[in-house]
C-alpha cells in the first residue's frame, strides 16, 4: 500500500510536494518524485510490502521511456512476471514494476489484466496513463479547472486535493483514462442469471472460490494477519489463512464484555492463533475522533461508528504486522444485512446486492483503506476478489437468504459453506454490524450527550439543508470533519453515504 500523486501538464514542486506530505501516513516507509519535462511530475510514499529493500518508486522501465507510481497488490504478479521475463529486465521483486511492463505490451488493456487492488499512474512522455481497480478497493480521486486545457492533479486522498481550491472528483472504479483519449470504463459488476445447479454444488462452488481468493492474498515479503471480530466472515477468512499460516496473528477490539470479543477469543482457540485484544472506552473515543474523521474523511453516521473500532484494530495490528486480511463483502454478497430480511420480492434483493457491491468504494472500502492505512498497514479483502464477485451473481437469493422455519437466515450458503471450519455457535452466530458486535453502540448515549454539548446550532442548521445531516450525533462528525480542513467542500462534495434514513 501506499499514496500516489500528480500534476500532468504543468509541473509545481511545491504543490507536489505539499500533496505527498498530506499523504505520508500511507506510506511512511520512503518517498519519490519523477518530473517528466515540460509535461508533469509524479509523486509517491511508500508502504514495503514486496521486495521491501528494493522495491522503491516511482519504477522506470529499461531505457526511462516510462515510469509508474502505484498503490496496492497484483495477486497474479508472479504470474505475469514469468510471461513478461522473457522480453523485460526486471530491477525489482515489486508488483508494481510488472504493471509498467504489462502497460508496455497491453496499453489500455492493461487494467483487465491484472488481479488485485490497485490504483496507479504511468508517464510515457507527453502521455499520462491512469486506472483505478474494478470495483474501488483502492481509493483516487482528480482535480481539473474547468478549462480541459489546464493541468490534471490527482491523488490518493482527498486531503492532498482539497488544498487546490478547485472541484475534486472520485475517480471511477472499472475505469482508466489515457491523456491522449480520455476515460475508458474496463470493468462493470456483473449482473448475471442464477445458475440452475443442486445447492451442493452451489455449496462446493462458494467454498472454493473464497479459499482461493484467501490463499492468493498470503502473498508478502512482511508479516500478516487478519482482523478477528468473530462474526462469520471475519472468522472464515481466519480459519482459512491459519491453514496456511501455522502462526496466524489475530486482532480484536471492543469495550469491555462485548460479544466480538468472546466470540473472536473462541474462534482464535478454534483456529490456534496468536490471538491480540485491545478494550476502549468511551474516553478514548471521544478524545480519538477528531482524527478518526480526519481521516476517514466523511461525516457519515454509519461509517464513523464503524470506523471506530476498525481504527483501533488497525492501531492493534500494527504493533504486529503489516498487512491484514479483513472479511469486507460477505454482506454485499451473501445477503447479510438486515434490511434484506425486508426485501421480499427475489428479483428486487439481486438487484440490491449489485446495487451495494457497486456502491462500496467510498463508503465500507474507504472505511478499510482510511482507517488501515492511517495506521501503515496494507488491508486486503477476499470477499471482494473478482471471481468470488462473479460467482455469488450466480448464486440464486433462496440461497442467500434462507427460510428456516419461519426465521430468515442471512448468508446461509456461506454458513453452509463453511459450517466444517468453525465452531456451530460462531457459524450460527446472529449478524451484527462491527459497531454493534465491539459495543460502539452501547457507547452512543455517552457519545452522544457529548455531542450534543459541543454541536454549533448555527453551524447544524446552515449544514442541514445542503448535506443533509440525521441526527445530533452525524451533526458532531460533521462539525468535527469542517473544524479538520481549511477548505472543507471538495471533501464534503465526496462523501458517499449508504441510504439517508
Amino acid at each position: 500500500m501506499c499514496g500516489i500523486a500528480g500534476i500532468w501538464g504543468s509541473i509545481d514542486d511545491g504543490t507536489l510536494t505539499n500533496m505527498i506530505s498530506l499523504q505520508h501516513h500511507r506510506g511512511p516507509d520512503g518517498r519519490g518524485t519523477f518530473v517528466s519535462p515540460g509535461h508533469g511530475a509524479l509523486g509517491h510514499t511508500r508502504l514495503a510490502i514486496m521486495d521491501p529493500s528494493g522495491g522503491a518508486q516511482p519504477i522506470h522501465n529499461e531505457d526511462n521511456s516510462a515510469t509508474v507510481v502505484a498503490n496496492g497488490m497484483i495477486y497474479n504478479h508472479p504470474q505475469l512476471r514469468r510471461r513478461l521475463g522473457q522480453a523485460h529486465d526486471f530491477t525489482s521483486g515489486t508488483d508494481s514494476e510488472t504493471i509498467l511492463h504489462l502497460f508496455e505490451e497491453q496499453g489500455l488493456a492493461t487494467p483487465r489484466l491484472l488481479d488485485g487492488m490497485f490504483a496507479f499512474a504511468i508517464a510515457t512522455g507527453k502521455r499520462l496513463f491512469l486506472a483505478r481497480d474494478y470495483i474501488g478497493i483502492k481509493p483516487l480521486y482528480y482535480a481539473r479547472p474547468e478549462n480541459s486545457d489546464e493541468p490534471m492533479y490527482f491523488a490518493s486522498e482527498l486531503k492532498a486535493l482539497a488544498p487546490l481550491g478547485m472541484r475534486v472528483q472520485e475517480f471511477p472504479p472499472g475505469t482508466c483514462y489515457d491523456s491522449e483519449t480520455g476515460f475508458h470504463t474496463y470493468y462493470v459488476v456483473p449482473d448475471r442469471p442464477a445458475m440452475d445447479l443442486a445447492f451442493t454444488q452451489h455449496v462446493r462452488r462458494v467454498r472454493e472460490a473464497v479459499e482461493a481468493a484467501v490463499q492468493k492474498r498470503l502473498l508478502s515479503d512482511v508479516p500478516l494477519g487478519a482482523f478477528l471480530s468473530g462474526g462469520l466472515d471475519s472468522s472464515i477468512i481466519a480459519a482459512i489463512a491459519a491453514q496456511h499460516m501455522p502462526k496466524l496473528h489475530t486482532f480484536s477490539v471492543g469495550i469491555e464484555g462485548s460479544r466480538d470479543l468472546e466470540a473472536a477469543r473462541c474462534v482464535s482457540r478454534h483456529i490456534g492463533s496468536t490471538h491480540h485484544e485491545y478494550v476502549y472506552s468511551a474516553n478514548e473515543v471521544v478524545e480519538a475522533l477528531p482524527e478518526i474523521v480526519y481521516y476517514l474523511e466523511s461525516f457519515d453516521k454509519d461509517l464513523v461508528r464503524s470506523a471506530i473500532p476498525t481504527w483501533f484494530c488497525a492501531r492493534l495490528a500494527s504493533q504486529e504486522v503489516k498487512v491484514i486480511l479483513t472479511g469486507e463483502g460477505a454482506d454485499e454478497l451473501f445477503a447479510g444485512y438486515r434490511y434484506h430480511k425486508d426485501i421480499a420480492d427475489p428479483q428486487v434483493l439481486r438487484t440490491e446486492l449489485r446495487r451495494s457491491i457497486t456502491r462500496m468504494h467510498n463508503i465500507n472500502l474507504q472505511r478499510v483503506d482510511r482507517m488501515t492505512m492511517r495506521h501503515g498497514i496494507e488491508a486486503r479483502v477476499p470477499f471482494l476478489d473478482r471471481n468470488v464477485i462473479e460467482l455469488g451473481s450466480t448464486v440464486p437469493t433462496e440461497y442467500k437468504l434462507r427460510d428456516i422455519g419461519g426465521v430468515p437466515v442471512e448468508k446461509w450458503i456461506l454458513r453452509k459453506a463453511f459450517e466444517d471450519l468453525l465452531p456451530s455457535k460462531i457459524v450460527w452466530r446472529d449478524k451484527e454490524q462491527f459497531d454493534e458486535g465491539s459495543g460502539m453502540v452501547d457507547l452512543l448515549p455517552q457519545l452522544i450527550g457529548a455531542a450534543t454539548d459541543s454541536i454549533d446550532v448555527p453551524h447544524y442548521q446552515a449544514c442541514n439543508a445542503t448535506d443533509r445531516l440525521r441526527s445530533a450525533e452525524e451533526c458532531w462528525y460533521h462539525q468535527l470533519l469542517v473544524d479538520a480542513f481549511d477548505d472543507v467542500q471538495p471533501v464534503l462534495a465526496n462523501v458517499g453515504r449508504w441510504r439517508l434514513n
